[in-house]
């Protein structure tokens, strides 16, 4: 509960007064009772001044898993859960209707989706994947601009000490595309408050102007910013609070600039941001905008970019929220002391490491102890079940990947030290979130699970990419099928941009074409198990089978397919399977003694372990190794039975011969659409039929002989419950009436329905497989379920639609892209909606194709718009050694091919494209004629362009590509003409 604000006040300015500078981590053993540490005096002060002084309701913070909002990975901002407010959705019934004025502190995750934050975090001093947003909200119009701005005024200057001085706003300065002139009312607020015009700003829509989405809730913001610099030379502006006043609708547009973007003099960090006095509009589906019957206000300061302005520190990560776990780290490894280091003054990249984890375990414990776990380990229990489906498991796989491997890696931390961390995360946030208290234990005991099931594919994944590093010549790039194997779509599980990570720490470039390629076929495959079974891939024909017969060899002996046992936790373990290589068949059947690196080839075995596709079941998938090489795995797509001959589909990411031995492993698959649709029709047809439940406590020896009875692997009481659907317990427990085999009758002590009409609705929403054959189903009943089918409903049309506008065709390269988001923007609706799972499957592999149409369609324009723009600089410049020149292209991928086609056509040319951007960005694309190669190289080339625009390259030897910013295109233009000519 929070304090009084006079309270709060007086002891976060003892606090402050207490603070001593930064000059290190702190030495201090870590106490299990700390004192109040001063974020808590910070964030009670927030909390009172709002509650005490100005009438706030105080709302906890709202888990960071949202709910009812598929759009979200997890709770990014303040406002997420009062949006039914905002949108004019909010239940009239529910308490959420009756808020007027309310201030919390709201738990916030940025690692996925559109808003995400985790490729920064560690490699600057102020990205978190996890952090605090402090709001104030009025609903309704309760307040508005002048009383938003002079609270937050006051908050600032009276409550936290922060010197008027110091303080700089930015307001609205109008839109007159959309007929909107600047808001000189908020600018009048600030001026009444004391703001001289010297430190105000004013910037247009992208900067001061908040959108909800392409449509609905609008407004101009206003926002408060620090100024680091103290009036020493340049201002240093950071943004404190953002203050939102929505009064409009909105359409579609590009989102939001950081002030970040926009100023070379200015270094801009926001403390609060409140909007200008437009009356609040909503942006409707033509793109005008309409004012809302009722207005909002919406403000949020992060609060350790406060806590660091407060203790006087550059660096959010010095702040006495980040301390405590920095020294646990120091005392818990073996890596000197944190030293707030960066770039390449932050040798081997250990201060870097420090923050990730640091950063990293904070967002585990509060995902964790609000219910999403990263399941790496299929860890039992409601955790695992509920959230098996959803992509934010993904993510925090993700999290707590990167910080295993940066803290065994780059801290030399031993096994089980992550786990260790969560007592100084629970020490430093639990007095806020009393959730991560009461969770700690499971926290602690899931993160340090995972963390040793991923050490074990992490050591191996280390392996493989070292032993393929040292046979890569100088200019190869990585196997896209090793980095593939190594991933989460292949056979270790580890992330693919953990995969180029630790690929770039080597200096080596990843075979990207070749990734791209490989997920395209496993969408395609993913897409393909709904439909029916189709005569393709690699098989044995009559001339093969007839050789094989005359040789002697044998059928496969697929009996190792039956070799599983029941563990006594309740799961299943699956025994290995050795074999040898009897034959090997190229793509066209061709029987070969060997394959080489990178071929797709048949695989024929003495015995398998994998189920090849028959009776209507789909083929095993999974992978195999060579026994003692365990390092290189070669993924098996498919296996097909051929007259008596199990066929495995392999993909060789390296040389395999006739006479080997392997060791084969088996991946675990779902159900098909079809069969969950047929098992929620059974359901609701039990539903329908309003059956009586019959409940009666037995001697447990009767059960012993009912045919069909559904019971554990566990001890049951004696007497035992007996619960049975539509026909009573004594019928069903007699043997001769094989009614358990027609209905459901289970051993359960659990409080049951008195009939299955009760139920109403049933929907399947999620599934996981358990182990091979057995996959557990979540679904949702009710009004939930209704809900359920609406959101699926509406979310087919979506898709409908967008194939009806695909279907149209593109007028130009622009439209097909913003196509292709959209496919993009709906397939992670879909992934994470609650809905049928049967739909959601459905809706998937629709979206996988779409999504490759519009891909095919983008890349035609573009080769279309290339090929035209090729011709018009081939008719500007004659015969020669060189072309450097400008060229308008809508994107990076336009330019390369157009440089691509200009040297097809002038092989003996070398090329090098500027392309000017919105907002003085640059693109650059190069490609080196052959003949001026190894001296002139195209990396070097564009790296020389790009790094006098202040930007960056990347590439090869032949073709490289950039981008930078200049309002001088042609000073960077004679910049690479100088460089080619001095290299030619």
């Amino acid at each position: 509960m929070a304090v009084s604000v006079a309270a709060a006040a007086g002891r976060l300015r003892r606090a402050i007064r207490r603070t001593p500078q930064w000059r290190g981590p702190s030495r201090r053993a870590l106490s299990s009772e700390a004192p109040p540490t001063q974020a808590a005096a910070v964030r009670d002060a927030f909390l009172s001044f709002f509650r005490d002084r100005h009438g706030h309701r105080l709302v906890p913070s709202a888990s960071v898993r949202p709910r009812g909002d598929p759009s979200l990975l997890f709770v990014n901002a303040g406002m997420n859960q009062f949006k039914p407010i905002f949108l004019g959705t909010v239940d009239p019934r529910s308490e959420m209707a009756g808020f007027r004025r309310v201030a919390n502190s709201q738990k916030c995750v940025r690692a996925g989706g559109r808003h995400s934050d985790l490729e920064d975090v560690g490699r600057d001093l102020s990205h978190h994947t996890f952090f605090e947003m402090l709001g104030n909200w009025a609903f309704r119009g309760v307040y508005f601009k002048e009383e938003a701005c002079s609270m937050a005024w006051e908050l600032l200057t009276q409550v936290y000490g922060i010197p008027e001085d110091r303080l700089w706003v930015s307001y609205f300065g109008g839109d007159p595309k959309a007929g909107l002139g600047p808001d000189l009312e908020s600018r009048d607020i600030w001026l009444k408050l004391g703001v001289p015009a010297s430190r105000m700003l004013s910037f247009g829509p992208q900067e001061n102007f908040w959108e909800m989405g392409d449509t609905g809730p609008c407004g101009p913001c206003t926002e408060i910013h620090y100024d680091l610099a103290g009036g020493v030379g340049a201002p240093q502006l950071v943004e404190l609070w953002n203050l939102v006043f929505m009064q409009h609708n909105s359409p579609p547009g590009p989102s939001p600039i950081p002030l970040c973007h926009l100023s070379v003099c200015l270094i801009p960090v926001i403390l609060w941001g409140a909007s200008p006095c437009i009356p609040f509009l909503a942006r409707e589906k033509d793109g005008s905008l309409q004012p809302l019957p009722q207005r909002h206000v919406d403000t949020g300061m992060g609060l350790e970019r406060l806590l660091a302005v407060l203790q006087g520190r550059r660096s959010t990560y010095d702040t006495d929220l980040f301390s405590p776990l920095l020294n646990a780290i120091h005392q818990g490894c073996g890596a000197p002391p944190y030293s707030g280091r960066v770039g390449a003054a932050d040798e081997g990249h250990t201060d870097t490491a420090y923050r990730v984890v640091a950063d990293h375990i904070r967002t585990l414990s509060i995902c964790i102890a609000d219910g999403v776990s990263p399941g790496m380990s299929g860890a039992p229990g409601c955790w695992g079940l509920i959230w098996a489906l959803n992509p934010s498991r993904l993510v925090l796989r993700r999290l707590l990947r990167r910080a295993v491997r940066f803290s065994t890696e780059l801290l030399r931390a031993p096994p089980g030290f992550l786990g260790s961390l969560v007592p100084v995360v629970v020490e430093t946030l639990g007095g806020a979130y009393p959730e991560l208290q009461r969770n700690s234990a499971q926290i602690a005991s899931l993160v340090s699970e995972d963390e040793a099931a991923f050490l074990a594919s992490l050591q191996q994944g280390r392996r493989i990419i070292e032993r393929t590093v040292r046979r890569l010549g100088p200019s190869d790039v990585f196997p896209a099928e090793v980095a593939w194997s190594l991933s989460l779509s292949g056979n270790l599980g580890l992330p693919l941009d953990l995969v180029k990570l630790m690929l770039e720490e080597k200096g080596v470039q990843l075979d990207s074409a070749g990734l791209e390629r490989l997920a395209q076929e496993e969408a395609q495959h993913r897409a393909q198990q709904a439909e029916p079974v189709q005569e393709q891939g690699l098989r044995l024909d009559v001339h093969a089978l007839g050789a094989l017969q005359r040789q002697g060899v044998p059928p496969t002996d697929d009996s190792p397919k039956y070799n599983y046992s029941l563990r006594p936790s309740g799961g299943y373990e699956f025994g290995t399977c050795e074999a040898q290589v009897l034959q090997l068949y190229t793509e066209d059947g061709t029987a070969v003694a060997s394959v080489g690196e990178g071929q797709r080839c048949g695989l024929l075995l003495d015995k398998t372990n994998f189920y090849a596709e028959q009776g209507g079941q789909a083929s095993d998938r999974g992978y195999l190794v060579r026994v003692g090489l365990q390092d290189v795995l070669f993924p098996v797509a498919r296996a097909q039975v051929c007259g008596g001959f199990i066929l495995h589909e392999v993909a060789a990411p390296e040389c395999l011969k006739v006479g080997d031995q392997v060791q084969l492993h088996v991946d675990e698959a779902p159900l098909t659409p079809e069969q969950l649709r047929a098992v929620e029709g059974t359901v609701q047809k039990a539903v329908g039929q309003d059956e009586a439940v019959y409940m009666e406590e037995v001697a447990l020896a009767r059960t012993a002989h009912v045919p069909g009875l559904r019971s554990l692997d566990e001890v049951y009481p004696d007497p035992v419950r007996v619960v049975s659907v539509g026909v009573p317990v004594a019928q069903a427990l007699n043997p001769a009436s094989q009614a358990a085999l027609q209905t459901s009758v289970e051993l359960c002590c659990g409080t049951h329905l008195l009939r299955t009409g009760a139920i109403g609705d049933l929907v399947i929403i999620g599934e996981r497989q358990l182990a091979k054959g057995t996959t557990r189903l979540l679904a949702i009943t009710g009004e939930q379920a209704q809900q359920a089918r609406e959101v699926g409903q509406s979310l087919a049309q979506e898709v409908e639609a967008a194939a009806a506008r695909l279907s149209q065709g593109s007028r130009d390269v622009v439209e097909a892209q913003r196509l292709s988001k959209e496919m993009g923007r709906l397939i992670d609706a879909v992934d994470t909606a609650v809905m049928p799972q049967w739909q959601r499957r459905e809706l998937q592999a629709t979206l996988k194709a779409l999504r490759r149409r519009a891909n095919t369609a983008v890349r035609k324009l573009e080769m279309g718009q290339a090929a035209q723009k090729t011709q018009e600089l081939l008719q500007q410049h004659s015969e020669g050694p060189l072309i450097v020149d400008t060229v308008y292209a809508e994107s990076l991928s336009v330019l390369v091919k157009v440089v691509r086609q200009l040297c097809k056509q002038a092989p003996s040319t070398s090329v090098l494209l500027l392309s000017p951007q919105p907002l003085g960005q640059v693109l650059c694309a190069c490609q080196v004629a052959q003949s001026a190669t190894p001296a002139f190289t195209a990396e070097a080339w564009a790296l020389a362009v790009c790094s006098h625009m202040g930007g960056k390259a990347w590439g090869s030897r032949v073709v490289a590509q950039g981008t930078g910013s200049t309002a001088d295109l042609d000073a960077a233009l004679s910049t690479a003409r100088a460089y080619a000519l001095n290299k030619l």
